[in-house]
């Protein structure tokens, strides 16, 4: 009998491109069932049991029975990520009420954790969703945007605040938004191989970059300057100290 292939759902903006790079190129992908989704959809995927690995908004990680984080690699950034921004039309002193990105856990919580403790400011959260006009806000509201989406409806906001360069000044360390997860334990060579084709990727942006750097939002050079200045991929000790931080104060929230 054949053994099911393990079902992995990676993030569909561009700072996966790498990690897609590296599991395409070394023919990983064939080995496995790979789905893109929105970040929040790859948690809820891997919660409710539809995938075994995903590239899971560490905000997501709670949610997840006997989570594992399981390899070498995330999305985070060192200061300014560009593509995790509070965006309005009015000063950040003005802004009444905040809307929050359906697509991400992460990047939401993270700007009620700075609200409280870090800026010492009130606002009236909203949700959006799918059919949600970010484009069009009331003049003195806010919006928390993710993803490539940044980029391209970014100018049309006067200001912009970059969370992961907040996040950063409060706390002096970096910020991981998603690692990759497992529900469950897996096989040992499995995961080796796994890492080793993402590293392909990680290892060969300007091979990425050629690519994927003719399709999409961010392109070309703006693209090899997002992936090698602001997304930080490796999971280092000091990204994991950042995650237990973020995640003591998304308890205390609750």
């Amino acid at each position: 009998m054949t053994p099911e292939k393990i079902r992995i759902s990676a993030v569909r903006y561009a700072n996966t491109y790498p990690f897609i790079y590296g599991l395409t190129e070394t023919g990983f992908d064939r080995k496995v069932i790979l789905s893109t989704d929105h970040p929040a959809d790859c948690a809820a995927r891997l919660a409710a049991g539809k995938a075994d690995i995903g590239l899971v908004p560490v905000a997501s990680l709670p949610l997840i029975s006997n989570y594992q984080i399981i390899t070498d690699y995330c999305l985070g950034a060192y200061g300014k990520v560009r593509t995790v921004m509070l965006l309005s039309n009015c000063t950040f002193g003005e802004i009444r009420n905040i809307f929050l990105d359906y697509r991400s856990r992460s990047s939401v919580n993270l700007a009620r954790i700075l609200a409280k403790h870090w800026w010492k400011r009130e606002f009236g959260w909203k949700n959006t969703s799918e059919n949600f006009d970010f484009k069009n806000i009331p003049e003195k509201d806010g919006i928390v945007l993710i993803g490539d989406q940044c980029f391209e409806l970014g100018k049309q906001f006067r200001y912009g605040t970059d969370l992961a360069e907040e996040w950063y000044d409060f706390t002096g360390l970096p910020f991981a938004f998603a690692c990759w997860t497992a529900n469950r334990q897996l096989p040992q060579a499995f995961l080796k191989e796994f890492n080793e084709a993402l590293a392909t990727g990680v290892d060969n942006i300007p091979e990425v970059v050629r690519k994927y750097g003719r399709k999409g939002i961010i392109r070309g050079k703006a693209l090899e300057t997002y992936l090698t200045e602001n997304i930080s991929f490796n999971l280092n000790e000091d990204k994991r100290k950042a995650i237990k931080l973020f995640l003591n104060y998304l308890k205390k929230s609750d």
